[in-house]
C-alpha cells in the first residue's frame, strides 16, 4: 500500500527546486534561490545532490560578464518526480 519514497527527493528544499524545475523546465541560481528563501550554500549543495542523481543537469557560464548557473530538469529528473508524487498521494489519501 505504502511505496518507499525518494530520498532525494524527500527533502523539503531538493523537493521546492524540482518543483520549480518541473514548471520551469530551467532557471537561474539566483530564481530558485529567491523562490525557496534558501542560503546560497545550501541551495548548492541541494543542487549538486540532485545533479549527482541525476534529476537535473547545472551548466555554469558568463552572461553580461557575471557568472550564471542554469538549471535543468531531466528526463530521469521528472520520472523521479511523477512517482514520488504518485508515492505521496497514497500516504495522504490511503485507500480503505
Amino acid at each position: 500500500m505504502f511505496n518507499d519514497l525518494d530520498t532525494i527527493l524527500h527533502s523539503q528544499l531538493r523537493l521546492a527546486v524540482i518543483s520549480l524545475l518541473v514548471t520551469v523546465k530551467e532557471a537561474e541560481f539566483t530564481y530558485l534561490k529567491e523562490q525557496t528563501k534558501a542560503t546560497a550554500g545550501n541551495l548548492s549543495v541541494q543542487i549538486q545532490k540532485l545533479k549527482d542523481a541525476g534529476y537535473i543537469e547545472v551548466e555554469k557560464k558568463f552572461k553580461d560578464n557575471y557568472p550564471q548557473t542554469l538549471c535543468r530538469i531531466t528526463d530521469a529528473g521528472l520520472k523521479a518526480f511523477e512517482i514520488y508524487f504518485k508515492n505521496i498521494q497514497a500516504y495522504l489519501k490511503p485507500k480503505k
